[in-house]
């Protein structure tokens, strides 16, 4: 397995041959990753917001933002400085403190999240044994900011918002979780890399989507639901709530809602990407190539090529994801909050269950093509 490219191990080398002593050299490292990491996500906010507006309006035969920047890619930027400045009001007999607090806890879990996000196979924050359950824990918290803001609100719509958002949470977390399990026993291992290791090698054939066709829908459709995008926009439906949660928050309070929207849209996809097509990996193994063309894996100038590759790459399938989110949103009607918890409870479990079943079935079967 081709180790690629240990960043760390660089960064600390190259300091420690400066004259920096070694334990100095680690320490100047731990903030730097999370540095990137919240640099990268406010980017993806950028980046998303404005394929959003521009694929929206393709699809609706219109240009869209096309003044603030070239091809309007500054309008993001310039929304953002416009709540930064708006007056912060809180409604009279609210709750200020859960009020605040609210939009806090449902952005800061899923800045966290990024942490378990692989880019290669050393270009990841930190790769704990327990990845993929640590996003599953960070992303139920969320809800509870939702709750939080609606019932401290003091409004019948907001409150309306909260329980909805609630709801909609329990009933695909464990849809959702279940179809991460499949992978999981597939992989033998909670963690992102692990997960991505066991998907190469083989190239577009060794992807999970081909042996968990039912767990990548499942999954797609619970992180649809979990981001609150279109059919799932129950929580904040502008028609039968105002905003839901959303409806008494004014400024940059009001923003850290979208900014988290965003984040967490990019960061699903991005997950995905890692559970059922291959994270990192090429359609055509590097390695296979390299070793056809009769180089080694460990050469610097192939290493610096697989990196920046597994890097586009990855970036590549989430986006395409976004693409496909965004063309849903105005292709799928909304459903209502009864066919949206029907349809959780009474298809997705069910079918998931019965996914993990027969993944297990077919593991105990067939251990070389199922990870045994």
């Amino acid at each position: 397995m081709n180790q690629g490219i240990d960043l760390q191990g660089s960064f600390v080398e190259a300091l420690v041959g400066l004259g920096v002593p070694a334990g100095a050299a680690k320490a100047l490292w731990l903030p730097l990753p999370m540095v990137v990491i919240l640099v990268g996500a406010t980017v993806s906010i950028f980046v998303t917001v404005w394929l959003e507006r521009k694929i929206s309006a393709a699809a609706q035969q219109r240009i869209g933002p096309e003044f603030a920047g070239p091809m309007g890619t500054l309008q993001a930027a310039a929304d953002g400085i416009k709540l930064i400045f708006k007056e912060d009001i809180t409604p009279a007999k609210a709750d200020p403190i859960l009020f605040t607090l609210g939009p806090a806890i449902v952005v800061i879990p899923v800045f966290l999240s990024y942490l378990i996000v692989p880019f290669g196979q050393n270009l990841v924050i930190t790769d704990i044994g327990v990845g993929i359950f640590l996003w599953i824990a960070l992303s139920s918290i969320a809800p509870i900011g939702l709750l939080m803001s609606g019932y401290s609100s003091n409004n019948k719509y907001s409150l309306l918002g909260g329980l909805r958002a609630a709801a909609q949470s329990i009933s695909y977390e464990i849809p959702m979780a279940l179809a991460v399990l499949a992978v999981v026993l597939m992989s033998n291992s909670l963690s992102t890399i692990d997960i991505v290791n066991q998907q190469s090698g083989y190239g577009i054939l060794g992807w999970n989507i081909w042996r968990q066709p039912a767990g990548f829908l499942i999954f797609w459709i619970a992180a649809l639901a979990e981001c609150e995008r279109l059919p799932f926009d129950l929580p904040e439906a502008e028609e039968e709530l105002v905003a839901g949660y959303q409806t008494e928050y004014t400024g940059m309070k009001f923003g850290l809602f979208y900014v988290g929207s965003y984040v967490n849209l990019v960061l699903s996809a991005l997950i995905v990407s890692i559970l059922y097509l291959g994270g990192w990996e090429s359609p055509i193994s590097v390695s296979w190539l390299a070793s056809l063309i009769g180089v080694s894996e460990t050469t610097p100038w192939l290493q610096v090529i697989t990196a920046s590759l597994g890097i586009m790459m990855t970036l590549f399938k989430a986006y395409a994801l976004v693409f496909i989110a965004v063309l849903l949103r105005w292709t799928m009607p909304r459903i209502r909050i009864d066919q949206l918890l029907d349809f959780g409870w009474k298809f997705l479990l069910p079918v998931s269950l019965v996914n993990l079943l027969l993944t297990a079935a077919l593991k105990l079967t067939f251990p070389m093509a199922f990870g045994g």
